[in-house]
């Protein structure tokens, strides 16, 4: 094992920044030359261009992740007391906006090895007030999403699919035929923070959805209610994604391949490096989606995930815990719930043994074979 310190980033925009600067610095020049700083012709290209690369009829650029979930629940019509089905363990957004819109969130468990939620999981929870369902599109794999939607078409319900961070990865149905994690859904919705696999450098966001009518509704609703200025037909919402951001973000989404490609081969690495590792599991890959890794997360046995995560701070390792607090366990969220969960075990023993490891575009053999040898010398102690 070396003893060399290295400065290790959980995530290197510098690096990534580096390569594109040119581009980039020319494409916010224009924007800043154009003056057209609030939906220019940056935003227009941007948005046609992750509509041809997502095969989607439209896309709504909004101005972030939180937002794009607000407006689609906004968009489908739901009512106050209404039950939105969500994973219990994700981040809080995905309930947050349900709770903000006085919806019921209604929280369950997910599956031990992709940590999503399944057809079965969401099965178990309908109930006659239940109206719509997230799926999150976690760490960057997508849920199984055919049997989701069998399910939602059976009993009449929404499916939003939050894809924040799975934008780019593929799902594959039973007949063959593959789509875009987001467009499988009756909308998709993502985030451009600047840590995403498309990230801004700023704040933004987007929906997605191939539903002529519904997408004209959520752009609708996205500014303040209104298709001609000053005629507000809703009472909508002020989202943008400003000009220079979009400019960014249609530099980096000519390179969104190759990024997941790169994060893929660090994943391989880590896999290959694991291996064997008795209580430590490396993270499962559904055979029907692509990976694209937004974050690479371990499971770690035997409740020693805390020494591991102490053991690489001390090695100045940079790793995370997502995440710590199961969704029903928040204070805020207690009075939102019309049920009382006490304890669901996966999200529970998840939130006690994941940990994610330095996962980016820029990461080079020498980091990973670093980043390896400190988490198997805390297993080989």
């Amino acid at each position: 094992m070396s003893d060399v310190k290295m400065n290790i980033q959980m995530v290197d925009l510098k690096t990534q920044y580096e390569r594109l600067k040119p581009e980039i610095d020319a494409a916010v020049q224009e924007v800043l030359q154009s003056c057209a700083y609030i939906n220019g012709p940056a935003v227009k290209s941007f948005k046609a261009h992750m509509e041809s690369y997502l095969d989607a009829r439209h896309v709504i650029p909004c101005a972030n992740g939180t937002d794009a979930l607000q407006i689609a629940l906004m968009g489908v019509g739901l009512q106050p007391g209404d039950e939105v089905i969500v994973p219990a363990f994700t981040y809080v957004s995905t309930a947050e906006v349900i709770a903000l819109l006085n919806l019921k969130p209604v929280m369950v468990d997910v599956d031990p090895d992709t940590f999503n939620v399944t057809a079965d999981l969401v099965e178990a929870a309908i109930t006659p007030k239940t109206k719509a369902v997230v799926p999150v599109n976690l760490f960057g794999q997508s849920c199984d999403l055919e049997p989701i939607m069998e399910v939602a078409k059976a009993h009449g319900l929404w499916v939003i699919e939050d894809n924040a961070q799975a934008i780019g990865a593929d799902y594959t149905f039973k007949d063959g035929h593959t789509q875009k994690t987001g467009t499988i859904g009756h909308i998709g919705c993502t985030s451009f923070y600047p840590s995403k696999n498309l990230g801004a450098y700023g704040d933004g966001g987007a929906l997605y959805t191939n539903d002529e009518a519904l997408g004209q509704q959520l752009q609708m609703i996205a500014n303040h209610g209104q298709v001609k200025r000053y005629y507000h037909d809703m009472v909508g919402v002020n989202s943008r994604l400003d000009s220079i951001q979009a400019a960014i973000l249609d530099i980096k989404l000519a390179h969104l391949d190759e990024y997941a490609a790169a994060r893929r081969s660090a994943a391989n690495y880590y896999d290959q490096a694991f291996a064997g590792i008795e209580g430590l599991q490396t993270p499962a890959r559904d055979p029907k989606s692509t990976h694209v890794f937004h974050q690479y997360t371990l499971k770690v046995a035997n409740g020693k995930r805390d020494a591991l995560q102490k053991h690489l701070q001390e090695a100045g390792i940079p790793n995370m815990i997502y995440y710590p607090v199961p969704l029903y366990k928040q204070k805020a969220y207690q009075q939102a719930m019309d049920q009382q969960i006490d304890y669901l075990p996966v999200t529970e023993d998840l939130c006690n043994s994941v940990i994610s490891l330095p996962m980016h575009t820029e990461l080079d053999e020498p980091t990973l074979a670093h980043i390896a040898d400190q988490v198997k010398a805390f297993f080989q102690k």
